[in-house]
């Protein structure tokens, strides 16, 4: 069966401003009733500790019935993570200077040798190490950040704050934009994926 879970990612937010930004949201979301201000043993990873959806839940997703599952709720996380879609692999990549995609599989979903390479400890050099994890495009062969890179179907975002909600119906589109607004206007991404 498995948990599924959706990721909204502050693509703006900066490592020094992340942990301030995540409180001024939660606040927003306890003040608009979509969570509770109380931390209990409701969601997968970082401990089990999270906000469970509050009275006003509804009010953030396409399907108002609530989910009677042990992890049901809301965790944030701030520094540098690499948020990902979960199960499956990611099909292609796109360089953040020259916009051409990298792809990782054939037509036929049979993995393309070698395509991977560029991006070979990048992720954990960026988000472990603190360093640029530098990618450097088989295209332009010009090096960029592996944190501005794209990934088809948002697979992966390099950021320092996210907002995942286990097992919630799919959050809709005024919710998310308002969680924008509530973090200064922020632009965000949402990951969606299953455990």
């Amino acid at each position: 069966m498995g948990d599924y879970f959706q990721t909204v990612v502050d693509l703006d937010a900066t490592e020094e401003e992340a942990a301030a930004l995540g409180v001024r949201a939660l606040d927003w979301l306890v003040a608009e009733g979509i969570v509770a201000a109380e931390r209990t043993d409701c969601v997968l990873g970082g401990g089990g500790f999270g906000h469970a959806p509050g009275p006003q839940y509804a009010r953030a997703v396409d399907d108002p019935e609530p989910v009677n599952l042990w992890s049901n709720g809301l965790r944030i996380q701030t520094g540098r993570t690499v948020f990902d879609s979960g199960q499956g692999e990611p099909e292609a990549a796109r360089c953040p200077l020259c916009r051409t995609d990298v792809r990782f599989v054939d037509d036929n979903w049979n993995e393309i040798d070698g395509a991977w390479d560029p991006f070979k400890g990048t992720f954990e050099e960026w988000s472990e190490g603190g360093g640029p994890g530098l990618v450097h495009c088989p295209a332009c062969e010009r090096p960029s950040g592996v944190d501005r890179w794209t990934w088809e179907d948002d697979y992966f975002v390099c950021g320092t704050l996210g907002f995942t909600f286990w097992n919630w119906a799919e959050l809709t589109f005024d919710f998310t934009r308002d969680l924008g607004r509530a973090l200064g206007g922020h632009r965000t991404v949402v990951l969606r994926g299953k455990l």
